[in-house]
């Protein structure tokens, strides 16, 4: 019997089964199309054979680490959401897919990651508190930076000469896509019927997140909320494929080292993970106390009497390396 393929994945939080929007697009696809995946629920990049999350490690391509491209290895392997789709709905698949990336996302990595009151309350709590010591004192910043820099790129220059007014105008755009994605919706269980496709997974790995989140600016959030049935949407998809995946752990269980589903409890890259923290933690400290100029290196000729300076820095740097 062949090994199944391995998915690394953020872990959940939330009420959601995990609180990054491609890892949880990858999930309910596979949910979906039942693949046969075993899950890896992590609170570290680290911890994923690629260094990023998601990552699905396969038996003959290797470790992929992109949304679209683990779909389409999903698909090769005949685990086709979009089977059954007529040319004109695989067509209405791209444009909202495209929709969803040119008008919604920019402005969900804007509520989670820029908007000031909601990152520092939120999302660096989340994460700081669900990433492992030492990781979580420097990794959320980091991410933080990428997806300033990111939003950025989808922004253009214009991005920093005036933001308030790009932000109105983003936020517009935003709130006609959710109208639009009500509208397309109707009544239906699904966005081609009664059975899932790809969209629904990208919609759902967008909409979920911000209607779960508890964000002190959730100006974006009142308008999702509005909006009945894709909150009965969302709602829906997490009763029926995720009944027993909500992501916050019990309060009787203690957490040890961040958050971790329980579809693999084991971490296989365990004593890799374990010499980067400390050699990581070894480093930050160090490179504090240099910069602070709590310990600095002497370098002189010997004092008298033979007496020579005592060469702690110089041990600690060899000790590290």
């Amino acid at each position: 019997m062949a090994a199944p393929m391995e998915l690394f994945c953020w872990a959940g939080g939330w009420g959601l089964p995990s609180v990054d929007p491609d890892c949880l697009a990858v999930l309910t696809y596979a949910r979906f199309t039942g693949a046969p995946l075993k899950v890896h629920r992590v609170s570290s990049p680290w911890r994923s054979p690629s260094g990023r999350l998601p990552a699905l490690k396969t038996r003959d391509e290797g470790t992929i680490s992109k949304t679209q491209q683990i779909i389409t290895h999903l698909r090769k392997q005949k685990y086709n959401a979009d089977y059954d789709l007529s040319a004109t709905q695989g067509a209405d698949t791209l444009a909202f897919v495209s929709l969803l990336e040119e008008k919604l996302l920019p402005v969900l990595i804007h509520t989670f990651w820029v908007d000031a009151k909601n990152y520092v309350e939120h999302t660096r709590k989340w994460y700081a508190e669900t990433i492992p010591f030492p990781l979580n004192f420097f990794l959320p910043n980091c991410m933080h930076k990428q997806h300033v820099e990111r939003l950025q790129l989808m922004w253009g220059d214009g991005y920093m000469e005036d933001e308030e007014k790009l932000e109105k105008e983003l936020y517009r755009d935003a709130r006609e896509c959710l109208t639009l994605l009500s509208q397309r919706l109707g009544s239906q269980k699904f966005f081609f019927g009664d059975s899932p496709a790809s969209l629904d997974a990208f919609v759902f790995s967008r909409l979920a997140p911000l209607l779960k989140a508890k964000l002190p600016n959730g100006k974006l959030q009142q308008h999702l909320k509005s909006l009945q049935n894709l909150c009965n949407y969302c709602t829906s998809i997490l009763s029926l494929y995720f009944p027993w995946d909500g992501g916050d752990p019990p309060t009787s269980a203690p957490r040890v080292g961040g958050a971790e589903g329980g579809d693999a409890e084991e971490d296989p890259h365990k004593r890799r993970n374990q010499l980067l923290s400390v050699l990581v933690g070894l480093a930050a400290m160090l490179g504090y106390a240099f910069l602070s100029g709590i310990v600095s290196i002497q370098r002189g000729a010997v004092g008298p009497a033979g007496r020579q300076p005592i060469a702690l820095e110089e041990e600690e740097e060899e000790e590290e390396e």
